[in-house]
């Protein structure tokens, strides 16, 4: 009986959802902004061939508009112990070895601060793990733990000679190791490249699997590269279960006017494609010196105002923090700051992999 009503359950909700896509399919203007029509067949890009947001007709990238359209039509997103709203930690791994210029200047910054012990660390950096700045990922994880969380990290799998090689993903067998057994995700954070080439993909997929003993099913692109809708395709067609590269380079927000996770629409073949996306909403690099040059007050403003947003639209909010990201010297004194306010909010605090896997079965479920 249970059985039957659960099944019964599945199907109301998926009808719900089928009939809330046919509302915004209406809706000329959200269902454009949704499926983001002004991206195909592009024109200009910026460096890296991504489109930025200062190329977008979209000016409010800071409103949930198609969250909010789905919350009053009917959405009705449950998250685990009650939670009103989720939180989706991750970090991409572009470096685990501090650059070669780091052991002269952070020597002499330490010199500059008077901290002798620093200074003669420092230049060892590179060969010593604990006096390794990015070899911190137990650390990350010991801070999240103390806030009940989890979150994913993911990994290049580049070889010598490709644009950013600084790591063998097959050197870091036992951390991957030591990540994903204590509940942590491990993902694949493709290259350059990958964004628009199968072979690259699956061939970097399969190589962090062989070193890790067993399937992936997160992703994220270095540089935020990412080409509507091929991209999409392309992860739906190497097995991937969801991407969370969705988001702009050159400015926080919601960049498809979602706060939730969701099935891109191919407007090309009239279909959804079979992975969940989960929008990336805040880059550390994002609000700082690389693009929006915030200073660290209308920085964090900004954060909280981003996070109080997708809590009124019972959303998902995706923040990407390097662990080699550095703020006035401090490695993760502003990451624990954002913790703790979604902490303070009783928001549930998980990997990409959970959230996916709680999004798939009891908000979206299939056919």
């Amino acid at each position: 009986m249970s059985f039957l009503l659960r099944e019964s359950s599945i199907i109301q909700i998926w009808k719900r959802v089928e009939n809330m896509i046919e509302k915004l399919k209406q809706n000329e203007e959200l269902w454009n902004l949704f499926t983001k029509k002004e991206e195909y067949n592009l024109t200009f890009s910026d460096q890296y061939e991504r489109f930025p947001y200062y190329l977008s007709s979209q000016r409010n990238v800071f409103d949930p508009s198609v969250s909010r359209f789905l919350i009053e039509n009917g959405l009705r997103p449950e998250y685990p112990d009650g939670k009103k709203f989720a939180v989706c930690l991750t970090h991409d791994v572009d470096a685990v070895y501090p650059e070669k210029l780091y052991q002269l200047i952070g020597a002499a910054k330490a010199v500059a601060k008077g901290n002798l012990t620093d200074a003669l660390k420092t230049p060892f950096s590179r060969i010593n793990k604990k006096w390794n700045p990015c070899w911190n990922f137990r650390e990350i994880m010991e801070l999240e733990a103390k806030y009940n969380a989890k979150s994913s990290f993911y990994f290049l799998a580049l070889r010598p000679g490709e644009k950013d090689f600084n790591y063998e993903i097959e050197d870091l067998e036992a951390e991957l190791k030591f990540i994903f057994t204590h509940g942590w995700e491990v993902g694949l954070h493709g290259g350059h490249e990958s964004y628009k080439n199968f072979k690259d993909i699956m061939e970097k997929k399969q190589r962090l699997e062989k070193v890790l003993g067993k399937q992936i099913i997160g992703y994220r692109n270095h540089f935020l590269r990412f080409k509507v809708p091929d991209t999409w395709e392309l992860l739906s067609k190497a097995n991937f279960k969801y991407d969370t590269t969705f988001g702009y380079a050159d400015c926080a927000g919601f960049r498809n006017g979602m706060c939730h996770p969701f099935r891109p629409y191919n407007i090309n073949t009239g279909k959804q494609i079979d992975i969940l996306e989960l929008p990336l909403i805040i880059m550390d690099r994002t609000l700082l010196k690389s693009y929006m040059r915030l200073d660290i007050k209308n920085a964090w403003e900004l954060i909280k105002n981003l996070i109080d947003k997708v809590e009124q639209c019972d959303g998902v909010i995706t923040i990407l923090w390097h662990n080699n990201t550095s703020i006035n010297g401090e490695s993760l004194k502003y990451y624990e700051k954002f913790l703790k306010y979604v902490s303070s909010k009783n928001a549930w605090i998980a990997s990409g992999e959970e959230i996916y896997n709680w999004w798939s079965t009891y908000v979206e479920p299939r056919h």
